[in-house]
Order: C-alpha cells, then structure tokens, then sequence
C-alpha cells in the first residue's frame, strides 16, 4: 500500500491550496471593488483585497478544526457551530481591518454606526469564504483517476491480506493513504467521515449502509450518528449524563443514553 504523506507536506500542500484560493478570492474582490474601493487604482486595489483576504484566511481557516473538537462536544449542529464562530471570528478581524486601515497613523475609534457597518461589510465578505472552505471541507470531489487506483490497491490489499485480518468492504471505499486501521464511522449528513489512525475522509454512503460493509471489524454504533471500533476506545470522559469514548488522534464519540447500559454490560466501559 502507498505509504502515507508526512504530515509537514501534507499541511504545506493544504496551506498552498488554500492561500491559491484566497488570492483568487482577493483578485475578484479587486476587480469588482466593492464598498466603494471601485475608484482607487487597480494595484492598491490588488495589493489591499489580496492582503484582506489572506487576513481573513487566518482568522476564519481555524474555525474548521474548532468545529470538529465542538461538534461531538455540544452535540450541536455543524452548520450552526460554522454560523456562530463566523459571526464571532469577524469581530477581532473587523477590529483589525479598522486598526489597518487608519496606520501608521493613530487610529480614531469608530463610532457605534461606524463599527456595525464595518462588522456587516467584513461579514458579507467573510461568511462567504467561510461557506467555500465548509463545502471543500465537507466533500472535495476525488479525480476519478486518484480514486480509482486508491479503490484498486485497497482491493489488492484486502485480497492478499494474511488469513485472519479483517476483509471489509467498506475499506475498499477508502483512499489508500489512509490505511486500514478503522477507528470510527461518522455520520455528515449524507455522508459518512471514515476516521483511521492516519487521517479521515469523506463516503458518499448512509452510516448504516456503511456498518453493513463493515465485516469483521468489531465495533458497535454508540450514537445515531456514531459507530466506533472496539479496540479504537482508549478511554471514557464522563460530563454529568453526557458520555463521550476517547479515541486516537483526539477523536471524541458521543455515547446515546439509550446505549449507554447496553454497552457497559459489554464491557466498553
């Protein structure tokens, strides 16, 4: 199997994609000059919308990983987790978009009408690269070429595998980078995150469809929206009623009340 990318190049390469991005969001903004910037000349232009937009980037990129540690956490929805932080990241980066605009001279602090229209003009902006980075996050399409030969040499895998180690279908589905060391299945609304020790990905698949392909691993489903791997628990964090099984790679699955007797009785906890 194809060993796995290290993870300085893999970051380098996500950093490099989604600064491209940002700079061709910065290009369009310049070329439009919306919020009267229109007027200005074309390279002060470039260099602001191009400067804002990687700012931005910093502020609003962490807001996926922030996400992904609430979601199981608060058991809120993802698309309300995205909404809210946007609207709370846009206010440190409104106030840094005024600060920059005033310098090197003193910065005049603006008035109530001043910093809401400032707050809503960022935010218009913002919430729609946030929405572009929420789609790629949840689903980049894979190019048929790379997904193919991922689909073949996890089937090579699965075929030439010693006897005794688990032949799953679903592992099948995966690319090959991401080995086949099952932690978790998680539930996104029609698809399925698949978490192994070396990474996750999106399947476009029904969680139960794909607990059904899953045999020979041994787990069980611990949440509507969950199926965990027996031997991926590492340990159990209890926060009044709530009960959440700690994973590898900081990976934390909520438990369903309603599982919780069943799944002490066999031993999970």
């Amino acid at each position: 199997m194809e060993q796995a990318r290290p993870a300085a190049a893999r970051i380098a390469r996500k950093l490099v994609i989604d600064l491209s991005v940002m700079t061709a969001v910065g290009l369009v903004l310049a070329i439009i000059g919306p919020f009267g910037t229109a007027a200005a000349p074309l390279a002060w232009r470039l260099v602001s919308w191009i400067g804002l937009a990687w700012l931005g980037y910093a502020f609003y990129r962490p807001l996926a990983p922030l996400v992904a540690w609430l979601h199981p956490r608060l058991e809120l929805p993802r698309a309300g987790l995205w909404s809210g932080l946007t609207m709370l990241a846009t206010v440190p980066l409104t106030a840094a978009i005024w600060t920059i605009e005033f310098l090197p001279g003193p910065v005049p602090a603006p008035t109530l009408e001043q910093a809401l229209l400032a707050y809503l003009n960022v935010l218009a902006i913002g919430a729609r690269v946030t929405v572009v980075f929420y789609l790629l996050e949840r689903g980049r399409p894979k190019a048929a070429a790379h997904d193919a030969m991922a689909r073949s040499v996890a089937a090579s895998d699965v075929q030439n595998a010693p006897q005794g180690e688990p032949h799953s279908a679903f592992l099948q589905r995966l690319p090959a980078e991401l080995g086949s060391d099952l932690i978790a299945l998680e539930m996104e609304d029609h698809y399925v995150r698949a978490h192994t020790m070396l990474g996750s990905d999106l399947v476009l698949l029904r969680l139960r469809d794909a607990i059904a392909e899953l045999d020979g691993i041994e787990g069980a489903q611990v949440h509507r929206s969950w199926w965990v791997a027996r031997d991926a628990v590492e340990g159990v964090e209890r926060e009044g009623r709530k009960l959440r099984l700690l994973l590898p790679r900081g990976i934390a699955a909520p438990v369903a009340r309603s599982r919780v007797s069943e799944l002490g009785a066999a031993g999970w906890f």
